[in-house]
């Protein structure tokens, strides 16, 4: 499967697979970092090894009226969501295991455990309003 790179034309499709409950897994990038460049190779690899989840690369500096105030402290940065529900959001060791096996390890859990996580803390309390790709969507398509 292709991974969907976030431009202005492709929003419409992100926004039709987050209304869904369909996992996406979102790799938070830019342009001019080597590593990120070094990663979509990996990425590419890990859309393959999922087929049944949908892949979304995004630049934060192009896409930065979607990214707005997302807090990437450093590359590459993963966002899991499923419908409303952030399930990850961080930085990740650009190791493709790694990244799988966190993939992996989310989508086994069950929707209700997910809901009760996304409230479970502050943190992640912060990740459901402050990451959230379909709030961010919305406001960004006005």
């Amino acid at each position: 499967m292709a991974i969907l790179t976030l431009q202005p034309n492709t929003r419409a499709q992100l926004t039709e697979w987050l209304s869904g409950d369909t996992w996406v897994i979102a790799c938070l990038c830019a342009a001019w970092c080597d590593t990120c460049r070094a990663y979509r190779s990996s990425f590419d690899d890990l859309a393959a090894r999922h087929p049944d989840k949908r892949f979304v690369w995004i630049d934060i500096e192009d896409e930065a009226d979607v990214v707005g105030d997302i807090d990437v402290e450093n590359f590459p940065t993963l966002l899991m969501q499923r419908g409303e529900n952030v399930a990850f959001f961080g930085t990740v060791l650009p190791d493709v295991n790694l990244a799988d096996r966190l993939i992996a390890a989310q989508a086994a859990r069950s929707d209700s455990e997910i809901r009760a996580e996304a409230g479970g803390s502050a943190e992640r309390q912060g990740w459901q309003r402050d990451c959230n790709l379909r709030a961010r969507l919305n406001e960004a398509l006005g």
